[in-house]
């Protein structure tokens, strides 16, 4: 991955999760479905179209029986379609249970996810904590040991309240709760460690749904261990405010090179595409020049000399087209996610702008001569007129990322 100047990524020990590194390279993009894992059916189509999107790992809630023995039926499912992306397996409560009665469902799952706020309580919380970790190195899985503040360990927190209360200073009652969630990441792993996993198999994650806490606590957990760490709001919202909470939070925490895999808790419309967590989460890293997965649209806002909506017409069309023809291009057009594509609406800026992409279009604005000029690799290469400019535009850009991206065109240019 090549690191923006100014930027230091945090050193981590990475963690093999099926044919995917969490830590020590690319920022690795997950997310989660919201099916009953139970339905087979329907958990796959789900977890197919998460990674077709560009999710790298998709968990799924092992949560009672039914789920854990459906996880192996959901895996050979997804291999028969070609879909090679590890599943990881959440589980609450019982997952203990669940992994020993289910040999199957520990197999098929290529991590596991313990939360040791509830995975046992008092006396049972080492013992089963110890069974899943025993599991996890019977089956060589790594594990992310993911603390929640909505259900952190309350022995902890009521521990560090009352030394809290005995400092001449003492801290407020976030405060405490902050330090309660690192110190209980920090000491689960050291269980595991002590049980015997290797420090390559460990992930770990403190997750909030408050902005500042969360950078406050990814900042200290990350200046008190090398440990691979997921980034997450954990209830981030809807809509925009999901959007702008998820991107605030991680923009910061990625800048400072805090966090090797991320996932975007979007909460969707009733209805709505699950798939839009796994593009946001793309979207940040590549709006960073972190990493990049598909090619970017640059198309102006409108003013009152584009009262026509065409250029706004054009740019949605571009847009969703480059992102259907993208599991196909990524396959046979490597590089193609680093093209530039702009989508002009007048005179004023549109020439430049597309000369600045890799390739673009500047379409007339209020009072303009009706006419369309492409830009290819900054020179003006042809015109477009009439009603037919979004098809001739969508196939000039495929011609392009042929041209450019194609096999036998890197071979040409690797002999140049």
């Amino acid at each position: 991955m090549t690191v923006p100047a100014g930027i230091l990524r945090r050193s981590s020990v990475p963690v093999q999760v099926g044919d995917v590194v969490i830590g020590g390279g690319p920022v690795v993009v997950q997310s989660m479905t919201n099916t009953d894992t139970a339905d087979i059916k329907g958990t796959t189509q789900q977890v197919f179209d998460l990674a077709r999107a560009g999710s790298e790992i998709v968990r799924i809630t092992v949560d009672r029986d039914e789920a854990a023995k459906a996880v192996p039926h959901i895996r050979d499912a997804l291999d028969k379609l070609g879909c090679t992306v590890p599943l990881v397996g959440d589980f609450h409560y019982i997952g203990h249970t669940l992994l020993r009665e289910n040999p199957a469902c520990a197999e098929a799952l290529a991590k596991y996810r313990i939360n040791p706020g509830n995975v046992g309580f008092r006396e049972k919380r080492d013992k089963q904590f110890s069974t899943m970790i025993e599991v996890a190195m019977e089956y060589d899985r790594p594990v992310r040991i993911g603390v929640n503040w909505g259900s952190l360990d309350q022995d902890l927190v009521v521990g560090l309240m009352d030394e809290n209360a005995k400092l001449a200073v003492p801290k407020s009652a976030a405060e405490v709760t902050e330090d309660a969630l690192v110190l209980s990441a920090l000491k689960s792993a050291a269980l595991a460690e002590e049980l015997g996993m290797a420090r390559n198999k460990i992930v770990l994650s403190c997750k909030v749904s408050d902005v500042q806490s969360l950078v406050r606590v990814y900042r200290d957990l990350a200046g008190q261990c090398d440990y691979a760490l997921h980034l997450g709001l954990t209830e981030a919202g809807m809509g925009s405010k999901g959007i702008v909470a998820s991107t605030a939070a991680l923009s910061i925490l990625l800048q400072e090179g805090i966090g090797d895999t991320i996932r975007v808790s979007l909460t969707p419309e009733p209805g709505g595409d699950r798939t839009e967590e796994v593009i946001v989460a793309q979207q940040i890293l590549q709006t960073m020049g972190i990493r990049s997965f598909m090619p970017l649209v640059t198309a102006c806002p409108g003013c009152g000399r584009t009262t026509s909506t065409v250029f706004q017409d054009l740019a949605g069309k571009i847009q969703s087209y480059l992102r259907e023809r993208m599991p196909s291009w990524r396959e046979s057009y490597p590089g193609v996610e680093d093209m530039n594509v702009a989508v002009m609406g007048c005179i004023v800026n549109g020439p430049g702008e597309s000369k600045h992409a890799d390739i673009g279009i500047s379409l007339p604005g209020t009072g303009e001569t009706p006419s369309a000029p492409v830009f290819i690799d900054g020179e003006k290469r042809m015109t477009l007129k009439g009603v037919g400019i979004a098809e001739e535009f969508q196939g000039i850009v495929e011609d392009y990322v042929k041209n450019r991206y194609g096999r036998d065109a890197s071979a040409t240019d690797a002999a140049e």
